[in-house]
């Protein structure tokens, strides 16, 4: 996981719950960073820079793919 890049970033844990559902389904290895400090102290966030997705930089064209449907179909909003 040392070759993970950081591709989205996310505010809060409830903004993420439906695009882990997807990676897991797709089989596509991927973290969160900061995600348990954030769950635990939501307004870190900002401090933290947020809940950064980290994935291999071979599945970074197909999840920024996920990411751009969920935006067209759902509220889920990413910070760039």
């Amino acid at each position: 996981m040392k070759d993970f890049i950081t591709i989205a970033t996310f505010t809060f844990p409830a903004d993420i719950v439906v695009l882990k559902s997807i990676l897991d389904a797709e089989g596509i290895a991927y973290f969160f960073r900061n995600e348990t400090a954030i769950s635990i102290d939501p307004l870190a966030s900002i401090a933290y820079g947020g809940i950064h997705l980290k994935v291999h930089p071979n599945d970074a064209e197909i999840v920024l793919k996920i990411i751009e449907d969920l935006n067209e179909k759902t509220n889920l909003r990413k910070i760039d």
